[in-house]
């Protein structure tokens, strides 16, 4: 079966949809067509020159990453940078590059849900959940097709509140309309003044959606002109946000969760603050870059908080609350590679998938 680069992209903005990206993040396709008939896969957690050669030997004309080659407008491409360079070739080479990023980091079920699995951690919550993710719609409907349109929006995923579904607020009152002469009224004669016992209908959904659910209502409604109203509202998604907190089967020593973490996910070195002396039990995480996770990490009552990119005087913010563990930008987040593998392994037999073999960590050590 035919594989284009528009497949593979819908099927990566499923999981995670490109609206729950950073402001600052530069996400979806960044070269290419979405027309492109696909060969092989790369996927690689930085796309450096290197990588490149690698897709070229590899015969893979989509290139996934996750770190974006382009985070700032461009004025020009001469090939003086090395993602100038990428890019160039690229286009000689009709090779697409999409990119996949925090919008990865903000899924339920994202770069924290496979650390978690990996590390044998119950999540419980999100650590900082994501503003703007829900809408709400409020619309008014003749009192006997309420219910086949209510489920109408739940089905298109509407309703949907933390660990509940089919929520809905629903009252009864009158709406009223005079159709001209160019209409077909649903009820009552065009030109006469018309009330209708009608249900309005309240219902929030995750703004991703927001085009499935303006479809479900115009196909379910009954009337030629309906009326309904939508907001953006501040409530925030329990399953949206960067970072997750959770808890280990047992308890462990400080010293003892160090070497746990390091021998699961393979760290070559961790750096951390002062031991508290308390027990590990309750886990703060966050991949990447995290610094800004410290406090709502305490304030959750964490044991232990971890993440990378960490400053100096971070680690002074522990005050012997919390322990904080730097482990390393790339090794956080190492994991988006097998990640974004494994998702389309399973959606996608007729194309070959590799995770990229070059060692993209721009960061040494010297043992």
């Amino acid at each position: 079966m035919e594989v284009f680069v528009r497949d593979i992209a819908d099927k990566l903005e499923s999981l995670a949809p490109i609206e729950y990206a950073d402001s600052y993040d530069n996400v979806g396709l960044i070269v290419g067509s979405f027309h492109q008939k696909i060969r092989n896969v790369l996927i690689t957690l930085d796309l450096t020159e290197e990588v490149f050669y690698e897709s070229i030997n590899k015969k893979c004309n989509l290139i996934i990453s996750f770190h974006p080659i382009v985070f700032k407008p461009i004025k020009n491409i001469t090939g003086k940078t090395f993602s100038e360079r990428v890019i160039i070739s690229a286009l000689k080479n009709d090779v697409s590059i999409y990119v996949i990023h925090t919008n990865l980091d903000f899924i339920w079920k994202g770069t924290s849900d496979f650390i978690s699995k990996l590390l044998k951690i119950k999540k419980e919550k999100v650590l900082i959940p994501k503003k703007g993710t829900l809408k709400k719609m409020i619309t008014y409907v003749p009192v006997h097709y309420a219910e086949k349109v209510r489920n109408s929006l739940f089905e298109a995923g509407a309703g949907n509140i933390s660990n509940y579904s089919h929520c809905s607020y629903n009252f009864d009152g009158l709406g009223s309309y005079m159709g001209n002469d160019k209409t077909e009224p649903f009820s009552g004669k065009k030109g006469v003044f018309h009330m209708e016992k009608e249900t309005c209908i309240g219902v929030i959904f995750p703004s991703h959606k927001l085009n499935i659910i303006k479809n479900a209502l115009f196909q379910n409604h009954p009337y030629e002109e309906i009326a309904y109203e939508i907001y953006n509202i501040e409530n925030v998604n329990s399953y949206i946000g960067i970072g997750f907190i959770g808890s280990l089967e047992k308890k462990m020593n400080e010293s003892d969760f160090l070497l746990f973490l390091k021998n699961r996910m393979n760290f070559p070195c961790i750096r951390h603050s002062h031991f508290t002396e308390k027990k590990i039990k309750k886990v703060a995480i966050i991949t990447g870059s995290g610094r800004f996770g410290i406090e709502p990490a305490i304030r959750e009552k964490a044991d232990v908080f971890i993440s990378s990119d960490l400053k100096y005087h971070d680690f002074f913010k522990s005050e012997k609350k919390i322990l904080i563990v730097d482990v390393g930008h790339y090794e956080s987040e190492k994991i988006a590679k097998n990640l974004l593998k494994s998702f389309l392994d399973k959606n996608f037999t007729s194309i070959s998938i590799y995770e990229s073999e070059v060692h993209t960590n721009p960061v040494k050590y010297f043992y």
